[in-house]
């Protein structure tokens, strides 16, 4: 369980989300009243929380949960404005595993808090996969095609990842879709061409190694072509 810490609520529900898309268990809480009730019954993996906060900030709740036996383990990134050098030092000083800039991207939060937790122990080893040429490293989450690194966003990164996990196996657009963006999403089906084609544009020649079954979806071709 990863806590979000922030009285954003439209940056709390982001954060959720993205970390719940990777397969973490997240809770969204808005200030240090709802994070030490919520410590009360449940220890998280780690909490990523943001400096200005009403009330009790952010940094004085970094002292209180390093100050406190049952909590002074858990590891905290914290979430600083941009430009406040001294949050940044102040938050390390105090005990924080790490920092993130706002305004961040979901990618780069996911891969801080791989990093912290693997650092702490509290993650598996590196997760890679490999397909041919590609690559994916699911602990850092990165995706390279003959060693050399490319940019996916959220979502072409799910689909491709689906499909190199079960190289051969046809998907169905609907299956993709209640896989990839949850059995809730009410968006079409054309919504998976778009990735797909976008997905495709981003692999170059290892495009080929989607193939579309016409009538039903696509696959990952595992072996070389």
């Amino acid at each position: 369980m990863i806590f979000c810490v922030d009285d954003d609520s439209t940056i709390r529900e982001i954060e959720v989300y993205a970390l719940k898309a990777m397969g973490f268990e997240a809770k969204g809480l808005s200030d240090a009243d709802e994070l030490f009730r919520a410590l009360k019954t449940e220890i998280p993996e780690l909490i990523v929380l943001d400096i200005m906060l009403p009330g009790m900030d952010g940094v004085e709740i970094l002292e209180k949960l390093r100050s406190d036996h049952k909590t002074k383990h858990i590891p905290v990134i914290m979430a600083t404005a941009k430009g406040t050098e001294m949050d940044k030092i102040q938050s390390l000083d105090k005990g924080a595993d790490d920092y993130l800039v706002k305004p961040f991207g979901v990618m780069e939060m996911v891969s801080r808090i791989k990093a912290v937790l693997r650092r702490c122990g509290n993650i598996k080893p590196e997760d890679i996969i490999s397909v041919g040429e590609i690559t994916i490293n699911d602990t850092e989450h990165w995706v390279a095609i003959n060693s050399e690194k490319i940019t996916l966003t959220l979502k072409e990164y799910d689909i491709l990842k689906l499909f190199m996990k079960n190289p051969g196996e046809v998907f169905s657009r609907d299956r993709l879709l209640s896989e990839v963006w949850g059995v809730n999403y009410l968006g079409e089906s054309r919504t998976v061409d778009m990735h797909i084609r976008t997905l495709r544009k981003k692999l170059g020649d290892s495009a080929k190694r989607i193939e579309t079954i016409i009538g039903v979806g696509y696959r990952l071709e595992g072996e070389d072509k």
